[in-house]
């Protein structure tokens, strides 16, 4: 059955978009990880990165579009790109709410090393990976040394105020699992995940966002090579869940590639899915409600 159908089936037709408040940057391919899951398939050896013109334009539909509200980077490594801090300034300026996805490790590579209290000082919301609270199921996904870089990280933003009561300094983690199965409950995956981290390393933070990897590029091929792929995606069919279909990020979230290409989701952006089924940049439209 198609998910057109399916979606039919739970009385969720057709499946529109609301209107936009979310616009998500793509920065760069570029990353100091290459991670396994990765779905966008980063790694230090990628170049691509947003040129001036494209964030120039990004900035100006920021000014055009009201309904508008979170500037979310993400890549790669947004951070590795030359002027994250010159847009996460400008967007800031413009009274926009900034999530920046951070792989944590970042925060230590050579030339970044006060990037943890540029983020506080700008009040950028951290989301940041994390796959597990144990060495052994974090450094097979994401590489050797990555875990105890990545709680080193935390205790720095935790340091600075990051995921501390009241000080208003946002600090979510995001856990997605290293095999091919669904995360546990949310709710549940939370309570450990700060008993654990409280405990061992004593960190805090404010919510764990849990994701369901999804079997598109690198992820993909690692399924495949294991002879699990096919297995995955009926798991992933067999637990469709329309709950989740009114809140779904591509709803209200105008992805832009490095290119300036407009997609719907990071993930569609992966598949090369274009937003409305249309290929466009953002230099084709005069504000970001347009794709309503």
């Amino acid at each position: 059955m198609s998910f057109e159908n399916v979606i039919a089936s739970h009385g969720l037709a057709p499946l529109t978009r609301s209107a936009s408040r979310v616009l998500q940057l793509n920065l760069t391919r570029r990353c100091n990880l290459a991670c396994h899951h990765c779905h966008v398939e980063s790694s230090p050896r990628r170049s691509e990165a947003m040129d001036a013109a494209t964030l120039e334009r990004a900035l100006a539909l920021l000014e055009r579009s009201p309904t508008i509200d979170t500037v979310d980077l993400t890549g790669g490594a947004p951070e590795l790109h030359s002027s994250f801090r010159e847009l996460v300034r400008a967007a800031r300026a413009r009274g926009r709410r900034v999530i920046d996805r951070c792989n944590l490790v970042v925060l230590d590579e050579p030339g970044h090393e006060n990037l943890a209290g540029f983020l506080a000082e700008n009040r950028v919301e951290v989301v940041a990976s994390l796959p597990c609270y144990e060495s052994a199921n974090v450094e097979p996904q994401r590489g050797r040394g990555v875990f105890a870089r990545s709680i080193a990280a935390l205790q720095r933003l935790n340091a600075l105020g990051y995921g501390r009561p009241g000080s208003g300094l946002v600090l979510d983690l995001v856990h997605n699992p290293t095999g091919a199965f669904l995360p546990s409950p949310q709710s549940e995956l939370e309570r450990s995940y700060k008993r654990e981290l409280w405990q061992r390393h004593a960190i805090e933070f404010d919510r764990l966002l849990t994701l369901t990897n999804m079997p598109i590029r690198r992820y993909a091929e690692w399924l495949a090579r294991r002879g699990e792929l096919e297995a995955y995606q009926a798991l992933l069919v067999n637990h469709f869940n329309p709950a989740a279909v009114p809140d779904l990020m591509c709803r209200t979230t105008v992805s832009v590639d490095w290119r300036g290409e407009l997609f719907d989701c990071d993930f569609n952006q992966a598949l090369d899915l274009p937003c409305g089924g249309k290929r466009r940049t953002i230099f084709a439209i005069e504000s970001l409600d347009e794709l309503e």
